[in-house]
């Protein structure tokens, strides 16, 4: 279906996928992700596996969910232990480098790359063990840089940013042109739009000074859904404590705006050095995040949750034959990365990848549009004391919490999802079809049962629930020569 190309891979960090032109949004201004999905396919109905940093970028590397494989939360981190796409396509001889966020355990695995470049990766090899403590969650202290770091300016996100975006032009101008008997493979990882919401101050003002700039919605306290999964993460990480008034809203909305723009920027300046490489012609390119980003919407900041602002992410796909201009529906998630990067360089799948759930986003692309395949999301970790498995089933959305009441969502008539139908008892076959395509997928008890039994090992050889406690909550993963600021 189409030849064999050079791969370069474009990976943000928690990019809400209403949060670009191309997706619809009304203010927040991403060009070059626009341009891209316009010579491109752009996928509507995109989702991470897990809405957290770690289990989503371990799933991205080995196209598997974490049920089958661990890295469950981020105390888990990957550890090279399982192949990746990156592994194979290395030792099929091609050149494979990383640029930027990892957040796997270190370098000191084998992660599969045959370089990787500015590396960052969880704190001290274990990262964020307080995310072991599942039962009676302890309050994050570091929970105020929500909002107190939300403003103009640039921070230790935004340098780090800046230094990859640079680190990747020069290396598709100098390195890439080396490697021509075989398609080399790029994954440039930035970071924003994660917080600390602070961007730099020509992106944050073009949104602090809209006179209409848009709330979060859902955002007052009379309007906030109180589901218990969402008072158990807002009691373990009270975010909106810190948020006093509307100002503190309108800085950390248009910071979290101002470092989307940042984001499109530096992808901006990427793609510009491919194609003065004069590389564009046959390289595919795909951009996606990790997870989402609630940003303030049910009083909800950060991600780990099913809703649409934390779970569904961009998708864009671009290069030789891949249909230019072209919007599917068909549900996609982090798993189709793996045989989308074997298929690109021209490698075949092999026998050992004959379980893999994913699907090669180049042959998506190019068929019909599918919108009933199932796409499936879980969490495990911080801030959560139930676990929580999504299925996207055509229309609906169902979501499955071992210990509270399940949701579900007419996405087409209720995008915003306002109105959960689970109690419905004209939903009641939706409901019951649902929860058979998530059992297809995974026994939910017995999943949430092998995770807990991992956490709990993980939390008695890190000294225990008081241990990890006083340790302190490290709010998020310094960048490479950042000392880590607990609480």
């Amino acid at each position: 279906m189409t030849s064999k190309t050079n791969l370069l891979v474009i990976m943000s960090d928690e990019h809400q996928a209403r949060m670009l032109g191309c997706y619809g949004h009304p203010v927040v201004k991403t060009p070059n992700i626009d341009a891209l999905a316009q010579r491109g396919t752009r996928f509507t109905t995109a989702y991470t596996n897990s809405p957290v940093c770690i289990p989503a970028r371990a799933i991205f590397a080995t196209g598997r969910y974490i049920n089958k494989m661990g890295f469950y939360d981020n105390a888990d981190p990957y550890d090279g232990s399982v192949r990746t796409w990156h592994h194979v396509l290395r030792e099929a001889g091609h050149r494979v480098d990383s640029i930027g966020k990892l957040h796997f355990r270190s370098d000191d695995d084998d992660n599969g790359f045959t370089k990787s470049h500015v590396a960052m990766h969880v704190i001290e090899g274990k990262g964020d063990l307080m995310g072991l403590v599942r039962d009676e969650l302890p309050p994050r202290k570091g929970a105020w840089k929500m909002a107190g770091m939300a403003g103009p300016g640039e921070g230790p996100y935004t340098f780090y940013d800046r230094d990859i975006a640079a680190r990747a032009q020069v290396w598709l101008r100098d390195e890439a042109p080396k490697h021509t008997d075989k398609p080399w493979a790029l994954f440039v990882s930035f970071v924003a739009p994660h917080f600390p919401l602070t961007a730099p101050p020509e992106h944050f003002y073009r949104y602090f000074d809209l006179p209409d700039l848009p709330m979060p919605k859902l955002y007052t306290t009379k309007g906030k859904p109180r589901h218990p999964y969402l008072e158990d993460y807002a009691n373990g990480f009270p975010y909106d404590d810190h948020f006093k008034d509307a100002d503190n809203v309108r800085r950390a909305v248009a910071g979290y705006f101002g470092l989307c723009s940042f984001l499109d920027e530096n992808i901006g300046k990427v793609l510009g050095a491919l194609g003065d490489a004069g590389l564009d012609g046959d390289t595919t390119v795909v951009y996606t995040s990790d997870h989402g980003d609630n940003l303030g919407a049910r009083g909800v900041w950060g991600k780990s949750t099913m809703y649409e602002e934390s779970a569904a992410i961009p998708y864009v796909i671009a290069g030789v034959g891949i249909p230019s201009g072209k919007v599917s529906r068909t549900p996609v998630s982090l798993v189709d990365l793996y045989p989308t990067a074997l298929q690109a360089v021209g490698l075949e799948r092999r026998n050992s990848d004959a379980d893999l759930p994913g699907r090669s986003l180049i042959e998506l692309a190019n068929g019909d549009d599918d919108p009933e395949r199932v796409a499936f999301s879980e969490y495990h970790g911080m801030g959560s004391t139930s676990g929580a498995f999504m299925v996207r089933c055509g229309r609906y959305k169902y979501v499955h919490y071992t210990k509270y009441p399940p949701q579900l969502f007419d996405l087409e008539t209720d995008p915003d999802e306002l109105d959960d139908l689970a109690s419905k008892p004209k939903f009641a076959d939706v409901l019951t079809a649902c929860d058979q395509k998530l059992r297809e997928i995974c026994d939910p008890a017995e999943v949430d049962a092998r995770v807990r039994k991992r956490q709990a090992d993980l939390l008695k050889l890190n000294g225990g629930r008081e241990a990890v406690i006083a340790r302190g909550d490290l709010g998020f993963s310094p960048p490479p020569g950042i000392m880590a600021d607990f609480n």
